[in-house]
């Protein structure tokens, strides 16, 4: 049986944990692959990569980041099916809603490409007597991403491509449902040059969340996930120094104003629920609502 691995300093690392988890394909019911969950030292492991690779990363060029980010950007766009197969794999959604996905993160990755131009500082003469004023954009270091099952590509791609194009080093966590999609991109970015031990995943569960929420080299954490964890995971980062946002669930949505149109209305309401194998968070407004 195939085993997702951890990716660690550039290389698949398999985990060492007892705790295995099965990985079906929801449209089957097959057992396609097993998932073993990372020890706490094993994630020790990928945070201390992240560190010693940060110094270095953080000197690279804004440039030469964004390069890296290119890169990327155009290997994406060659194996997208190959992706998006694998989403429908092991997510179950349908290989168009796959690769609807990968093309919302691919927009946040074309976003990262450009962001040399944000990460100017500023500079005020004269704020006061003999005084100037001067601010930088400096990376925070290692930060910390902890994914959910609904959006495989996507949710980790609101968080890396920042990240990294900005100059921080990066551990994800991502969904124990789905994980071999994670490590596709880290495959990927290494190939596009990113040096190694920039990108780590580490699969895993609650054992490596919670080193990542207290291990004191993570400076930065960014969940997506129930609100119950979601609190949880705000509390615990934020209580050891750490700069934290955490994004609850969310609940689908509809207003039908009386001079809807009922056809759009229900299309809406069907790609609301079904969309992304019941996995998406969008709501459904019909109408105008122009009368009094």
């Amino acid at each position: 049986m195939e085993t997702v691995a951890n990716f660690i300093h550039g290389e698949c690392v398999t985990g060492s944990g007892q705790r295995v988890q099965a990985i079906f394909n929801p449209a089957t019911g097959e057992q396609i692959r097993q998932v073993v969950m990372s020890t706490a030292q094993e994630t020790e492991q990928a945070i201390a990569a992240a560190q010693h690779a940060f110094p270095a990363w953080a000197r690279h060029a804004p440039l030469k980041r964004a390069r890296v980010m290119f890169r990327f950007k155009a290997l994406l766009e060659e194996n997208m099916d190959r992706l998006a197969r694998l989403i429908s794999e092991e997510h179950g959604k349908v290989f168009s809603d796959a690769v609807g996905e990968l093309t919302r993160g691919l927009e946040v990755v074309e976003f990262a490409c450009g962001i040399p131009h944000l990460q100017k500082g500023e500079h005020s003469a004269n704020v006061g007597t003999g005084v100037d004023s001067h601010s930088l954009m400096q990376p925070l270091g290692v930060c910390a991403g902890i994914t959910p099952f609904n959006f495989p590509a996507m949710v980790p791609m609101w968080m890396f491509p920042i990240a990294l194009a900005t100059g921080n080093t990066f551990v994800l966590k991502p969904s124990e449902k789905d994980p071999s999609l994670a490590l596709a991109l880290a495959q990927l970015l290494k190939e596009a040059g990113l040096p190694d031990g920039v990108f780590n995943v580490v699969q895993g569960d609650k054992e490596s969340v919670d080193v990542l929420l207290t291990d004191p080299r993570v400076q930065a954490v960014s969940f997506v996930g129930s609100t119950p964890i979601a609190e949880y995971i705000y509390q615990t980062a934020s209580a050891h120094g750490k700069r934290c946002q955490a994004l609850g669930g969310a609940k689908n949505h509809c207003i039908l104003m009386p001079d809807a149109d009922m056809e759009m209305a229900t299309n809406a309401i069907m790609g609301a629920a079904y969309g992304a194998a019941g996995g998406t968070l969008h709501g459904a407004l019909g109408g105008t609502g122009g009368g009094r």
